[in-house]
């Protein structure tokens, strides 16, 4: 089944308002009628009404780095589905590693932000992966396999088809190392087995994952050529509009 792959550029705390639009004015040139890929920018919640405008019209979607479970409540410094969709998002991350390692973000909660994506239309990236520790005593699957039910449960056939996967091997961000294409398929492979156990083989076989994991413009095509990965989620080079173009170009 051919997947649409997905671009995700993550800013993760970074950017004035100023910034955020020359950001835009100077990419969206660059990946003007790209339409291969999807292409989605993940800024700060106060650089979205910025960021949205500067996108309309264009081949650029934007979404939230996080939303709470909550429709609406005493939640200070959350950002509701509602208040995303007013102002113009249309996707989210959810359970980003730093989210998990930072904030305490359980699989329980991550379920939680799922259901509430879901039911308001809002596109969710669903982000998993295992810390170096795991890797290295060979838990990598076990991880995998417990973050994915954790997270879909509940969710049914019909609902998931909108979600989004994003594999995060937490010992490849920030830190320069990649995992190899060999690596990041055999991980693919093994979340895509467990959303077919869950939710059968057509999901699955539909459901994009991506790769994030100190994505660069170098890696980009060996590692989204690949046929089990379905685009990338990008942190730091996704911060300038040269560097992020040329790894929707890949």
């Amino acid at each position: 089944m051919s997947r649409k792959a997905l671009i995700a550029a993550n800013w993760k705390m970074y950017k004035t308002p100023a910034e955020a639009k020359a950001f835009v004015d100077a990419f969206l040139p660059m990946v003007a009628g790209h339409t291969r890929d999807e292409i989605a920018l993940f800024p700060s919640p106060v650089l979205l009404p910025t960021v949205i405008p500067a996108c309309k019209g264009s081949n650029v979607a934007v979404g939230a780095q996080n939303i709470h479970f909550a429709e609406e409540g005493a939640y200070t410094g959350e950002t509701s589905v509602g208040q995303l969709m007013a102002v113009g998002g249309t996707h989210t991350l959810i359970g980003h590693s730093e989210r998990r390692q930072y904030f305490a973000e359980t699989d329980e909660i991550v379920n939680k932000k799922l259901h509430t994506a879901l039911k308001h239309g809002i596109v969710p990236i669903v982000c998993i992966g295992e810390v170096l520790a795991e890797r290295e005593a060979g838990m990598t699957a076990g991880v995998l396999k417990k973050q994915i039910i954790g997270a879909f449960a509940g969710i049914t056939p019909a609902a998931a088809k909108p979600i989004v996967i994003a594999y995060e091997p937490v010992w490849a961000i920030g830190t320069g190392k990649t995992a190899t294409p060999e690596i990041a398929v055999d991980a693919h492979r093994i979340i895509r087995a467990e959303v077919a156990k869950l939710l059968g083989a057509d999901v699955a076989a539909a459901m994009r994952i991506l790769y994030g994991g100190s994505v660069k413009p170098d890696n980009a095509n060996a590692l989204i050529g690949e046929v089990e990965i379905d685009g990338a989620l990008v942190g730091g080079a996704s911060l300038k509009p040269d560097s992020l173009a040329a790894i929707v170009k890949y």
